[in-house]
């Protein structure tokens, strides 16, 4: 069976680091990474996004990074149908791909096989169905989807209007796209774990050796080529906070503070996505014996331990 590599944890943990160290050390494999981030998909936003540096592409190559401008809209459906692209042509090459990044949305989908209805949000229609009763609305959903009871609350106007804005795109009900396919490929999920005091301790010298890396200017500068920061692709932490400052809001020092704040907050988030009680990730300690352990791992797994 194909197999695929899945390095997972928190913002600033180091998978990046630990995906490079085993892509050296594992003997006779060829590795190349599968980019797992939402927002390092967008071009030009290189600092505030914490890419691989030109050195790190060259030893090993990433795929899914650049794919879009930041004004243009991307999300779960558009990411998998271009990592199974990549995984596809990895695997025809002969390689062994690593999944790469902290996005959980990203991660589970694809290892756990998600039907992602490829629908993006059509106002003018949402706005329509919004003047309609809720009681209707209800009827309809009833009727189309009698299982969307068992997980659409019936106060919830937004989860009932998506989905019947999926159905009526796709033909297909709601719940049919809340099942999963069972992927093709067997997986090892490699999870980086650190306290939270020296996770946070990382991620504050890594915002402070953004600015120090142009942060403030990659931002204005996107600014300056048209992109507003209302886009989503900058409401990500750290671009707020920097648009907040390019537009003289806030100092350099409290958008500094505010970006450190919110990625604790992300990152606290996303262990929700990476338990340490998951059963599904190895988890290994993210110090100096890392890429030892992460090698040990990924060899046993390999030679079929």
């Amino acid at each position: 069976m194909r197999k695929l590599i899945a390095i997972v944890g928190p913002t600033a943990s180091g998978k990046t680091a630990l995906a490079i160290a085993l892509a050296r050390g594992v003997p006779d494999v060829t590795f190349e990474a599968v980019n797992a981030d939402s927002r390092q998909v967008y071009r030009g936003m290189d600092i505030g996004t914490a890419k691989p540096t030109h050195a790190e592409l060259e030893a090993l190559p990433h795929h899914l990074i650049d794919v879009v401008d930041p004004d243009e809209a991307f999300g779960l459906a558009q990411w998998l149908e271009l990592a199974n692209e990549a995984l596809a042509a990895i695997w025809e090459r002969g390689h062994v791909p690593m999944l790469v990044g902290g996005t959980g949305q990203y991660v589970w989908a694809l290892l756990e096989g998600w039907r992602v209805p490829e629908v993006p949000p059509n106002d003018e229609w949402r706005r329509e169905q919004e003047a309609r009763p809720l009681e209707d609305l209800l009827a309809e959903l009833s009727r189309v989807d009698p299982a969307s009871e068992e997980y659409i609350q019936p106060h919830n106007v937004r989860r009932v209007i998506r989905a019947l804005e999926v159905y009526h795109a796709t033909g297909k009900p709601f719940s049919y796209w809340r099942t999963k396919d069972t992927p093709d490929f067997d997986s090892l999920a490699i999870g980086l774990r650190l306290s939270r005091t020296a996770l946070y301790e990382r991620i504050d010298q890594r915002v402070d050796t953004m600015v120090a890396g142009g942060f403030p200017d990659e931002v204005r500068g996107l600014v300056e080529r048209g992109f507003d920061c209302a886009l989503p692709s900058m409401s990500g932490i750290g671009y707020r906070e920097m648009c907040a400052q390019s537009r003289g809001e806030i100092t350099l020092e409290e958008a500094v503070r505010r970006t450190k704040t919110g990625t604790h907050n992300l990152a606290r988030h996303q262990s929700s996505w990476f338990k340490v009680s998951d059963e599904r990730i190895r988890w290994i300690d993210a110090g100096d014996s890392a890429a030892d352990e992460g090698g040990r791992l990924v060899k046993e797994w390999l030679n079929g331990a």
